[in-house]
């Protein structure tokens, strides 16, 4: 008797649950040379909404977290990563088209920028802070603060899985929770990577991945009132001048489009972060 072999279905990632569009509707994903490789979910308006639900009512419990704490947990995802390596090399080899030394490369570097986010989770805050020189009896201490939701629209097309962590890994170092749209050609790395979230210690919410077209979701997300920030790293290819514009109506703060996949770097982290000053009295005396 031959065995039917169990196909994966690709969902969305949010609240920590694997939903599928609340619209019913999937899109096929295809290979470099055309062929069907598989059917992913295309989120709808409704599932961001949902998404940025999910993430403002994580926000508390993760951005109050030590930052030790936080490193701890970003070290954890490498570890899980590490372990089904050979999983998204397939998976980038089927999607991408890349050779398997390629692919091997692209997943050691994401597990590699996963820890180095993770080390600087409990070191940022005093290299990025500072004590304040003032002629007084107190202190004037700055002290960077997570800005809050963030949306992302991560990298499109090429290094799909080294894209996304590079943008999604600094944001959640200081402490701020995601909504991110992964790339629409070549997003199986993105919801495998979401397994992975799911079974390490990241809440549930903390990080919310969608599938689908970034010009359909993007200017929902960014003209959400409950959305503090957008990076706009993989908008490249979609009118990212209108995005702005739409998420100046809400203040939001708004990192602009990249060439490549962004490099790790500190800039990365204290991007989505508030200063704030407090000053405190020497002595009573």
């Amino acid at each position: 008797m031959t065995r039917l072999a169990v196909p994966k279905t690709y969902k969305l990632y949010i609240g920590g649950k694997f939903p599928r569009s609340e619209s019913g509707r999937t899109y096929e994903v295809l290979t470099k040379k055309g062929a069907f490789l598989a059917n992913a979910s295309l989120a709808s308006r409704k599932d961001a909404r949902d998404a940025v639900v999910a993430a403002r009512a994580a926000l508390a419990g993760w951005s109050g977290a030590t930052g030790y704490n936080r490193g701890q947990v970003l070290y954890r995802i490498a570890e899980l990563l590490e372990g089904r390596r050979e999983q998204f090399v397939e998976e980038l080899v089927a999607s991408e088209g890349l050779t398997k030394a390629a692919a091997a490369k692209q997943v050691d570097t994401a597990i590699d920028a996963w820890v180095w986010y993770a080390g600087w989770a409990d070191k940022y805050v005093q290299v990025a802070g500072n004590g304040n020189p003032v002629s007084g009896p107190y202190f004037n201490l700055s002290t960077p603060e997570p800005t809050g939701v963030v949306a992302i629209i991560a990298p499109q097309g090429a290094d799909s899985l080294l894209g996304l962590v590079a943008v999604v890994a600094p944001a959640l170092v200081a402490g701020n929770t995601v909504v991110v749209v992964a790339s629409e050609s070549a997003p199986l790395a993105a919801v495998s990577l979401s397994e992975v979230l799911a079974t390490s210690d990241v809440p549930g919410g903390v990080v919310n991945i969608l599938t689908g077209s970034p010009k359909e979701i993007a200017p929902w997300l960014a003209g959400h009132a409950d959305v503090n920030a957008l990076d706009l790293a993989g908008a490249g290819e979609i009118d990212w001048v209108d995005l702005q514009v739409t998420a100046a109506d809400t203040l939001k703060r708004v990192l602009q489009p990249v060439p490549g996949v962004p490099a790790p770097s500190l800039e990365r982290i204290v991007a989505f972060t508030e200063t704030k000053t407090v000053w405190h009295t020497k002595s009573l005396i």
